[in-house]
């Protein structure tokens, strides 16, 4: 039978209508066979990632607080996804934009929030995350802003407490869900599910997941905080690393949480190659275009995968798109040019041949 659809039923009054209700999709080529693999595909929000649902939750929480005022302007210190998110959210809901970022990550992010009309302030990446963060800071005490706070605001950890888990337990309502896979950016993913999960799913082991050679949670270091909860200092395990949108230099407030409650089970520390390499393997072999953040998540739910029991079922975490890395060390030896290969297979029949 020819595949068919028959639209969703429903008409949305704005494009923030359509954040959530991303789906789980069974990785079946390169899973191991004894196992159910599935992921989260959160590059189906509209601005294609995980960041959509904070965004929507601090501006939506803010208003309805009084803490943000009809036109008032938002800033906010962001890796991109953030970012990029806000950029959407704040043009279909009326506020200016201005985001600090390190001049470390990608440029498809910055042109992305120029294009949703934010402006962009960047800082230099000696300073890393706490650079940007302090400059967000700044401009916010300086004009008066509104500051999103997202890594210290109790609305990140409530819009996935209230939609990614609620999504999770619907999808897996006749499954037993025995692993949930996730890094951390700010640690609104897995605090918010992990509140839900623990309650209505206790069996459910929670894994966590950071970079190899930036172990701020494993190092067992406290962070450093000052009366706001906000990072008083850049955590002494950070190194730079490959996989943009986890872990900034300091430990996020909101991550503290799952911390303090022992809301996962394990934490797995990945290699931003193996990151990489995996992101490459669900295009190539599943046709799944996920960012490094994805990659490496699913890195770990690979480990997991292949000790878990027979008839295990495995959730990963894809916080978003592949398309916001083609300047970065994810698309590296991907060629503009024809390959040798690909001279040949244009020269093995007469006509339209490119040009030597």
């Amino acid at each position: 039978m020819a595949r068919t659809t028959q639209g969703r039923g429903k008409l949305y009054q704005s494009i923030v209508d359509t954040i959530g209700d991303t789906p789980c999709m069974r990785i079946n080529n390169i899973a191991p066979n004894h196992v159910e693999l599935y992921v989260k595909a959160e590059f189906f929000n509209p601005a294609a990632s995980v960041k959509d649902r904070l965004a929507i939750s601090i501006i939506e929480e803010a208003e309805k607080r009084g803490d943000l005022k009809p036109g008032q302007t938002v800033v906010e210190a962001t890796s991109g996804n953030t970012g990029i998110g806000l950029a959407m959210v704040c043009a279909a809901t009326g506020h200016p934009l201005v985001m600090t970022m390190a001049d470390s990550f990608s440029i498809e992010r910055r042109k992305l929030m120029r294009f949703f009309g934010a402006k962009v302030v960047l800082t230099p990446r000696a300073e890393k995350g706490f650079g940007m963060y302090q400059k967000a800071v700044e401009l916010a005490e300086a004009n008066g802003w509104f500051l999103a706070h997202q890594f210290e605001t109790p609305d990140n950890a409530l819009v996935h407490e209230n939609t990614t888990a609620q999504e999770i337990l619907g999808d897996f309502k006749d499954k037993k869900l025995d692993y949930f896979v996730s890094g951390y950016g700010t640690g609104g993913t897995v605090t918010g599910v992990a509140r839900v999960l623990r309650k209505e799913s206790p069996d459910t082991k929670i894994i966590l997941s950071e970079p190899a050679n930036a172990q701020l949670v494993g190092s067992g270091v406290q962070q450093e905080r000052n009366a706001n909860n906000e990072p008083a200092a850049s955590h002494s395990a950070f190194e730079p690393h490959p996989i943009q949108g986890w872990t900034p230099d300091f430990i996020p407030h909101v991550l503290q949480e799952s911390i303090d409650n022992h809301f996962y089970d394990e934490l797995i520390p990945i290699t931003g190659p193996d990151g990489i390499a995996w992101s490459k393997k669900l295009a190539q072999q599943e046709g799944i275009l996920t960012g490094v953040s994805g990659g490496s998540t699913f890195a770990v739910a690979m480990q997991i995968a292949e000790k878990a029991d027979k008839g295990s079922v495995i959730l990963a975490m894809l916080p978003d798109t592949g398309e916001r890395y083609l300047s970065s060390p994810l698309f590296e030896g991907v060629p503009e040019d024809m390959s040798e290969e690909e001279k040949a297979l244009s020269l093995s029949t007469p006509g339209y041949h490119m040009p030597e």
